[in-house]
């Protein structure tokens, strides 16, 4: 079973894990499709958010930046990290799925109007 944590602001990934007060657990099982569960927290804490990752199991994190500190932490407990992702939630889920998923990827879609690059 794999288990993954996402800290998100909105439906994308959160920019800084320390500063995340949202994030999404989804679990694979017998079935293709996860189940998901959204957590908002009280506060932003990167503390909380290692305890809570340890404490719910979770196999791997999919991250925008993190301090090394923690990083180093999460790696010593055997947290598969993938961190400096930037973009849809979704989208980093999907190519996390296909194996294709590596730290530092930029997942939003770019497109060219009147000369300039749009974010959407």
């Amino acid at each position: 079973m794999e288990k993954l944590l996402v800290p998100v602001t909105g439906n994308e990934i959160a920019p800084r894990f320390d500063l995340a007060v949202e994030v999404l657990i989804l679990t694979w099982g017998l079935f293709p499709k996860p189940e998901e569960k959204t957590i908002v927290l009280p506060q932003a804490s990167a503390e909380k958010l290692c305890h809570l990752i340890l404490t719910e199991g979770i196999t791997c994190l999919i991250c925008g930046a993190i301090e090394e500190e923690y990083h180093q932490f999460l790696l010593w407990k055997k947290i598969d990290i993938i961190d400096n992702v930037a973009g849809p939630w979704k989208n980093a889920l999907a190519r996390h799925r296909k194996g294709a998923l590596t730290p530092g990827d930029i997942l939003f879609k770019r497109s060219v109007e009147g000369g300039h690059v749009y974010h959407p």
